[in-house]
């Protein structure tokens, strides 16, 4: 064997022993991580968003430093029990220096101690897979190495998947996805799916850029396979697509969050199930979830300008009422 291949090989082999080191298999039944503090019985608020490209912030091509920072802020004041991030949270996910920034700019939210859930987007490991997901692990030590993974807060549990890993049928992702739905919680109400890659999408989307791609929409079909039996209310949470976009079917909600700052991307056709139809762009945005009982009212902030001055302010551009559905016993 010559020198440089059997380098190869050991090389190969290291990043792989290193991945697997690094990407630990959550246990399959029950939440990964539960926050006690706070009961089935008691109010839930959740915001959700993401694509937010934290980096240096002289880059105002790729991402908006001044709309990203105000979006912090306004998210800090919110005082969520939880933050939902839906990928692509740093422009280079393999540059610390983008991480950093990332800690820089949230450390409103470290001292406020908000509790934030990010799932792995196609940026979170540009620039390479070992070193964004490294990168990842050190911005958050709290999911112990974890690329999916549960967290169970009052009666909302949220599943966390990774769309840089296989969830595709006989894969590791998708049997824990399987025994998590399996062994749903009956204090459940509301259960969000977070992934990067959109299950749903306008017309535009599907066209111009194959998306949902084959994976998601086998995704997709999984969780609309399992939905009959379960008793909660699906929310599933997408970004990737700089918009927003909002859908229901088979009594499943589809959202697209992906307003954090990055470079928006206009949707010129929305389609008629698409129930967003407003005609406002770029829309920045985040989701507030308030959730009390068997009801979450969930309302759509946007960024918008005060006037004629270049005040940043926020207007609700969107509202709407989510419940469990009803099931007939079996």
């Amino acid at each position: 064997m010559k020198p440089w291949f059997r380098a190869l090989i050991l090389m190969l082999f290291s990043a792989a022993v290193a991945s697997s080191e690094r990407s630990p298999q959550p246990p399959l039944e029950g939440p990964t991580f539960t926050v006690r503090e706070i009961t089935p019985a008691q109010p839930v608020t959740i915001v959700a968003y993401g694509d937010t490209r934290f980096t240096d912030t002289e880059n105002d091509r790729d991402t908006k430093p001044k709309i990203r920072q105000y979006l912090v802020k306004q998210i800090a004041m919110e005082r969520p029990d939880a933050v939902l991030m839906t990928g692509d949270l740093p422009f280079h996910g393999a540059d610390p220096a983008d991480w950093q920034v990332y800690r820089d700019e949230t450390e409103l939210w470290t001292n406020e101690h908000l509790r934030v859930y990010p799932t792995l987007g196609n940026h979170d490991v540009l620039g390479g897979w070992d070193l964004g997901v490294r990168n990842f692990d050190a911005t958050f030590p709290y999911l112990k190495g974890y690329l999916y993974y549960s967290v169970q807060i009052g009666n909302v549990y949220v599943i966390t998947l990774d769309c840089t890993e296989s969830y595709a049928e006989g894969s590791p992702q998708r049997e824990w996805l399987a025994a998590q739905l399996d062994h749903l919680p009956a204090s459940a109400d509301f259960l969000f799916f977070v992934s990067h890659m959109p299950l749903y999408a306008d017309v535009q989307s599907q066209i111009v850029a194959s998306v949902p791609n084959p994976a998601e929409l086998s995704l997709r079909q999984f969780i609309v396979s399992k939905a009959p039996q379960i008793h909660a209310k699906l929310i599933v949470l997408n970004g990737h697509l700089h918009n927003y976009e909002r859908f229901e079917n088979k009594d499943i909600s589809y959202i697209v969050s992906g307003g954090g700052g990055a470079i928006p991307y206009r949707v010129l056709v929305r389609g008629p199930e698409d129930l967003f139809q407003a005609k406002t762009f770029p829309n920045y945005h985040y989701l507030v979830f308030m959730i009390h009982g068997k009801t979450a009212e969930a309302t759509m902030y946007r960024v918008t300008y005060q006037g004629h001055s270049s005040k940043l302010v926020l207007e609700v551009k969107d509202k709407f009422v989510l419940t469990p559905p009803r099931r007939s016993d079996p």
